[in-house]
């Protein structure tokens, strides 16, 4: 990643305002964010229901709607923060990590506008992006523990302080998100179907229990391929027999077992970084069965939580511009031959 470190920030002068633009999957969004706190615009435009009738992303689909949208959302964004161009102070983009036509069409869009409006470019990292998204709802405090938990991310990373990322647990096979829409699949629910797992699990008024991934005893690491193995083994045990399968009873036995691993190693983490705070991020940070149980865990053991409300959830160009704010603020800047990168290391973005 090629950048250029000016000595002192224009954040010195006072306000200023960062246009910031997300496209790392299935949503277009651009945001403008006033001081990398107040969120005076964050348009989404979803592509799900495209998506829906091939039962998940379609790469090339996704980038031709992001070509599609991000004229009419850019002008959204900017009409709804009663802003002009002129008036913006830098641009940030999603670098990476992500799906690499998507990433282009934001890099370029970004690019673009930076150099027609004589400002900085900000290439910002998308998991910081999830994280940071919790500073735009209340203070971090430091050192914290961030759980991640997305479609194509679970990890458990260590904020020793600002901007400062040491992953230290991810998951070995499929991302949390993933399993979610795979078990779905197999629930016969319509993509997406995290949601519809959860809804069903909290409904349940029975649970078959399912094993546990805990791995190596000192490992933050996570694997969840074999829990899905075990919903698709229930489910063929029962059909062999003759039986329907308790869909909703095997709903709540996988998120049980999902919440249990993710919850419990994150607040093994907080207690031995002696975290002074817990973030939630991701998109599956909206499931509700998880923020229920890691809010009685945080509230046990004395550790403060903090949970963006389910807009900030999901991919939004807000986050980025909160995340882009810790190198607006310390004068880093990407130059103008920012590369997009789909596989882009968190630690290394580090401010």
């Amino acid at each position: 990643m090629s950048e250029t470190f000016q000595a002192v920030s224009a954040s010195s002068e006072g306000d200023y305002l960062l246009l910031a633009i997300e496209t790392s999957c299935d949503e277009t969004s651009v945001a403008v964010v006033r001081n990398g706190r107040e969120v005076l615009s964050n348009i989404i435009s979803s592509q799900i229901e495209t998506h829906k009738q091939f039962g998940g992303v379609v790469p090339e689909i996704a980038s031709r709607k992001h070509v599609e949208s991000i004229t009419l959302i850019l002008e959204e964004a900017l009409r709804e923060a009663k802003v002009e161009l002129e008036d913006i102070d830098a641009v940030a983009v999603t670098q990476g990590p992500g799906l690499i036509g998507a990433l282009l069409v934001g890099v370029i869009a970004a690019k673009s506008l930076a150099l027609a409006l004589d400002v900085p470019l900000i290439g910002t990292h998308h998991i910081a992006g999830h994280i940071y998204a919790n500073h735009l709802i209340g203070d971090i405090v430091y050192p914290s523990i961030a759980l991640v938990v997305s479609g194509g991310h679970t990890e458990i990373v260590l904020l020793e302080e600002e901007g400062k990322f040491r992953i230290i647990g991810r998951t070995r096979d499929d991302a949390v998100g993933e399993a979610y829409d795979k078990v779905a699949r197999a629930l016969q629910f319509p993509y997406p179907g995290g949601p519809c797992v959860d809804r069903l699990a909290q409904e349940a008024a029975e649970e078959i229990v399912l094993p546990r991934s805990w791995l190596e005893q000192d490992s933050y690491d996570f694997s969840f391929s074999g829990l899905k193995s075990a919903v698709l083994s229930e489910i063929n045990r029962s059909r062999m027999k003759g039986e329907s399968p308790d869909f909703s009873a095997l709903a709540r036995g996988f998120q049980q077992s999902v919440i249990d691993v993710v919850t419990g190693k994150a607040i093994r983490a907080a207690k031995e970084f002696g975290a002074k705070q817990m973030l939630l991020c991701g998109g599956v940070a909206a499931n509700r069965g998880l923020r229920e149980r890691l809010s009685s865990l945080c509230e046990e053991a004395g550790v403060p939580l903090l949970i963006p409300p389910n807009k900030l959830c999901t991919d939004n160009a807000a986050m980025i511009a909160a995340a882009a704010d810790l190198k607006w603020r310390r004068g880093q800047y990407s130059s103008l031959d920012l590369k997009a990168e789909p596989i882009l290391s968190l630690e290394e973005w580090s401010v």
